[in-house]
């Protein structure tokens, strides 16, 4: 197996950072009262979100197909694709527990 250096550890360390940033504005809930005009609905961005999702899935199911036909031979980036479309889908299902359970707990609540 192939020792991975500096640069390609800190290319995905990047990688993840950036990740997690758009991953960040995607949850993130604003507490002011006023929402800035500039600023795209709640549902817009959660539609965004998993359009990304989906995206780093095809991603990594076509490098993983590239992987297994031989025509490349990267297997740290068979490896990271996976890594990334993996923890996009835990965030995605997570948000969405969270909703569920938010959900829920509005609709026990007495009127």
């Amino acid at each position: 197996m192939k020792a991975i250096d500096s640069s390609q550890l800190m290319a995905m360390r990047q990688d993840i950072i950036a990740q997690n940033d758009v991953l960040k504005k995607v949850v993130s809930i604003s507490l002011e009262t006023e929402t800035a005009p500039s600023r795209p609905a709640f549902g817009a961005a959660m539609v965004s979100a998993v359009k990304e999702v989906s995206a780093l899935q095809r991603t990594a199911g076509d490098v993983t197909e590239d992987y297994t036909m031989g025509k490349t031979n990267d297997i740290a980036g068979v490896m990271m694709a996976k890594q990334k479309s993996s923890l996009g889908f835990e965030l995605t299902l997570q948000v969405r527990n969270k909703l569920i359970k938010a959900y829920q707990d509005i609709m026990t609540m007495p009127v």
